[in-house]
C-alpha cells in the first residue's frame, strides 16, 4: 500500500565555491601553489604578476543597462561597467608585514641518479644467469620494495611469473635465484623478513665468536630475542652476559632497511615548506605569512578590451553575444578565485595569529612544559569561526619558529588537572614523561606502575592505564622491551 506524506527537513548546504574554499584553506603551500598554477591554466581571464600600469579609462563608468536581442541567448542582464571598472584590477599583493619577504623565486634542487631498481639490475649483469633465470631474477628486483624488501611468498611471485612473464617455473627455482639476488648491494637487499635480512648481512662479515653468536641467536631464538628474553639467551647459549652483550652490539650495527640506504634512489622526498613564520624582535612575537602564499593576481586586459568592443558595437550579433557569455563566466570564475585567495590568506593569518597568542608563553621560551591546554574550539570560538576551517588550517601547515620548522597541530592537546587543581595540557604531561623513560636506568625501565607514581609525586595524578595511552602516543615501548645490558 502506497501512502503519501510530506516531510519537512531543515539542512544546510555548502556552495560550490564555499567547498572550493575551504580546499583552499586545506592547502599547504606548495600544493596551493600547484593549484593557482592549474587555475592559471585553465581559466584565461585570470593572469599572474602585476598587471600593466596603463589602467582602463573611466569613461565607461556610468551605468550601462542597453537591452538586447533575446535570439535564445539573454545577455541583458550583463552589467559590462562591472568588468570594465578597474577596481577589480588591483597590485593583488599587499604590502604589509602580514607576508614575508620571498619575492626571490627558490628551487629545491634533485640530485640526479639512477633509481634503487636500477641499480640493482645493473649489478645482476654481472652476475651470470641463463635467459630463464634471469628474467626470474629481473622480476625478483622488481618486486623489491623501497626499505629493501620483498614483502611477497614466492607462491605468489612463481604464480605472477606465469601468468605476466609467461614464464613457467616452481618455487625452487624461484628461490635459487633469489639467493643470488640477496648476495647485491647493499648487504641485507631482497630479504622476506626482518630476521632473514639481518643474517645476509651478518653472514657477510668476518667470523668471529661474536658474530657467530649473533647468527645463533637469530637462527635458533629470534623471539626471544626481539622480546629481550636476555637470562634465556645466556641459558640457551651458554654464554656470560659480557659475550651477548658483544654478539646484540654487533646486531645493533646492521641496517634493518637497506633500501633506505641507498643515496640514489632519486625518490623526490617531500620538502616542509613553512606556511607561517614566528619571530621574536625586541621581546615581541611578530607573525608572518609565507610571501609565496600571496600572489599577484588580477583580471586579463585583453578579456576586458573585447567586453570593451563589445559595448562599443552597435550592433550584436548572435556571435558576440555567445562570446560576452563566455567572456563573462571566465571573468566570474577568475573574480571568484581572486577573491577566495584573499579569503584564504585571511582565514590563515587570524587563525595562527590567535594560536601564537594563546601559546605565547611557548613562543616566547620554546619550553613545551608552557604549552597551554588547547583544542580546535578554543580557537574557533575566538576567531568566529568553524571548528572545520581551524582544523583544516592546523593539521597540513607548518610554522617556523626560533626553535624549528612544527607542524601546527602539534600544538593542541587537551586538558587535566594537577593537585592544585589547575588546568594542564597533556602535553605537559608527556613531555614528562618522556624526560623520566629518557633518564631512567636501562638495565632496569621503568613499568607503568612506577611511571604512574613518579607522575602522582609530581602533582600529577593520573591513571597507569592513562600512562600507557601517553607512553603508546609518544611511541615508546613498554618497559620489558626498552631493557638494555
Amino acid at each position: 500500500m502506497l501512502k503519501q506524506h510530506l516531510q519537512f527537513k531543515l539542512s544546510q548546504k555548502l556552495s560550490p565555491q564555499q567547498i572550493q574554499l575551504m580546499k583552499l584553506i586545506q592547502l599547504p603551500t606548495q600544493a596551493f601553489e600547484q593549484r593557482l598554477k592549474q587555475e592559471l591554466e585553465e581559466n584565461p581571464a585570470l593572469e599572474s604578476g602585476k598587471a600593466e600600469s596603463e589602467e582602463f579609462s573611466d569613461e565607461y563608468s556610468d551605468s550601462y543597462d542597453e537591452s538586447l536581442d533575446n535570439e535564445s541567448i539573454s545577455t541583458e542582464e550583463i552589467n559590462i561597467d562591472d568588468y570594465l571598472s578597474d577596481d577589480e584590477i588591483p597590485d593583488y599583493r599587499t604590502q604589509s608585514n602580514n607576508y614575508s619577504a620571498d619575492e626571490d623565486e627558490k628551487t629545491v634542487p634533485y640530485a640526479a641518479g639512477i633509481s634503487f631498481n636500477q641499480n640493482l639490475l645493473n649489478q645482476l649483469s654481472t652476475v651470470y644467469l641463463d635467459d630463464t633465470e634471469w628474467s626470474i631474477a629481473e622480476f625478483l628486483v622488481g618486486s623489491v620494495d623501497e626499505s629493501g624488501y620483498i614483502r611477497r611468498p614466492l607462491s605468489d611471485i612463481t604464480d605472477d611469473l606465469a601468468f605476466t612473464q609467461n614464464i613457467y617455473t616452481d618455487e625452487k627455482t624461484v628461490e635459487k635465484v633469489l639467493k643470488v639476488v640477496q648476495e647485491l648491494d647493499p648487504p641485507g637487499v631482497a630479504a622476506r623478513s626482518l630476521e632473514e635480512c639481518l643474517l645476509i648481512q651478518l653472514k657477510r662479515k668476518n667470523p668471529t665468536p661474536s658474530i657467530e653468536l649473533a647468527i645463533n641467536i637469530l637462527e635458533k631464538s629470534f623471539d626471544q630475542f626481539s622480546k629481550k628474553h636476555y637470562k634465556k639467551l645466556i641459558q640457551k647459549f651458554d654464554v656470560n652476559e659480557e659475550e651477548l652483550k658483544d654478539a646484540i652490539t654487533e646486531i645493533e650495527k646492521l641496517n634493518p632497511k637497506p633500501g633506505g640506504s641507498y643515496a640514489g634512489n632519486n625518490r623526490i622526498v617531500e620538502h616542509v615548506v613553512p606556511d607561517f613564520s614566528i619571530r621574536i624582535v625586541d621581546g615581541e612575537l611578530e607573525l608572518t605569512l609565507n610571501g609565496r602564499n600571496a600572489p599577484e593576481l588580477h583580471v586579463s586586459k585583453e578579456y576586458n578590451e573585447m567586453l570593451k568592443g563589445f559595448k562599443d558595437a552597435k550592433q550584436k550579433s548572435k556571435e558576440q553575444k555567445d562570446t560576452v557569455l563566455f567572456i563573462k563566466q571566465k571573468l566570474d570564475a577568475a573574480k571568484w578565485f581572486i577573491d577566495a585567495i584573499k579569503q584564504r590568506q585571511q582565514t590563515l593569518f587570524i587563525t595562527m595569529s590567535t594560536i601564537m597568542k594563546h601559546q605565547e608563553e611557548y613562543f616566547l621560551t620554546g619550553d613545551e612544559r608552557k604549552l597551554k591546554p588547547m583544542i580546535l574550539k578554543d580557537i574557533a570560538d575566538k576567531i568566529n569561526m568553524d571548528v572545520s576551517t581551524v582544523s583544516r588550517v592546523a593539521n597540513s601547515k607548518y610554522v617556523d619558529t626560533p626553535y624549528g620548522t612544527k607542524l601546527i597541530k602539534e600544538f593542541f592537546s587537551e586538558s587535566m588537572k594537577n593537585e592544585e587543581g589547575e588546568d594542564v595540557s597533556t602535553r605537559e604531561i608527556k613531555k614528562i614523561l618522556e624526560n623520566l623513560i629518557k633518564e631512567e636506568e636501562k638495565k632496569k625501565p621503568l613499568t607503568d606502575d612506577k611511571l604512574a607514581k613518579l607522575l602522582k609525586e609530581k602533582g600529577y595524578p593520573i591513571a597507569r592505564r592513562t600512562v600507557a595511552k601517553y607512553r603508546e602516543q609518544l611511541g615508546i615501548p613498554v618497559a620489558r622491551l626498552r631493557k638494555q645490558l
